[in-house]
């Protein structure tokens, strides 16, 4: 009886002294990889396919030495993951521009403007005075003539019946001055008309030339006139 109480007490020490060899980074295996049912009393569950938890358990292994240094210690190898659970790379997706997008950007781009252009350009070019030759103007006959005759035309508010003396001749001539001026104190002046200006009708009666004034800025004429005494039929040159 006291020699198998010594055994058995042998026995717990040796299984003492090899539960403390075991590297304590080592991990345990569950008791459903060694065939062990941790519920006996209960329906046994099935364990996970072998295939399944092989990769995960070859992705990690224990270190092979026991010792405390770091320096010693070998790299954990790694296995690289499966094919099919690599993540492709997410790629840009690039849209082309329409034709008519395009050139309107194009053409909404201003040019570069040449060099030695000015900065601020006019907006819009003067307007050009239209000129005349010397051979134009002489064809235009101006002479000094004097008023004999000036009175008001009947259902006419504008115009005034002129008759005046070239000198050689005399003309009648229509003014529509008749609201700037008053017919009595027009006779005996002396003015200039265009002679060689073609008749015209206006209300029934002929004008035979053309009196000159100027024009102010409110719109009333003033009659071309002289200081001096000058003879009737003079032309202006």
């Amino acid at each position: 009886m006291q020699n198998l109480e010594d055994e058995n007490t042998r026995s717990a020490v040796e299984a003492a002294g090899d539960a403390q060899n075991v590297p304590k980074s080592a991990p345990e295996a569950p008791m459903s990889a060694l065939g062990i049912n941790p519920h006996p009393d209960s329906q046994a569950r099935p364990s996970a396919p072998a295939v399944a938890a092989a990769p995960a358990a070859a992705s990690v292994q224990a270190p092979s030495s026991t010792e405390d240094s770091p320096a010693s210690a070998s790299p954990t190898p790694v296995t690289p993951a499966p094919i099919d659970s690599v993540r492709p790379i997410a790629t840009a997706t690039v849209h082309a521009v329409p034709p008519e997008l395009a050139s309107s950007r194009l053409s909404s781009t201003p040019a570069p403007a040449p060099a030695g252009a000015p900065l601020h350009a006019p907006t819009s070019a003067p307007e050009q005075p239209e000129f005349i030759t010397i051979d134009d103007f002489t064809k235009v006959e101006l002479r000094v003539a004097q008023i004999l005759v000036a009175e008001r035309i009947p259902k006419a508010d504008k115009l005034l019946r002129l008759e005046v003396d070239l000198g050689y001749e005399k003309r009648q001539i229509l003014a529509g001055i008749a609201q700037y001026y008053e017919p009595e104190k027009l006779i005996g002046r002396k003015i200039v008309i265009v002679a060689n200006l073609a008749p015209r009708k206006m209300r029934g009666l002929e004008s035979n030339g053309m009196l000159l004034a100027a024009s102010l800025p409110e719109g009333s004429p003033v009659l071309a006139g002289f200081l001096e005494e000058v003879p009737l039929g003079a032309r202006l040159k």
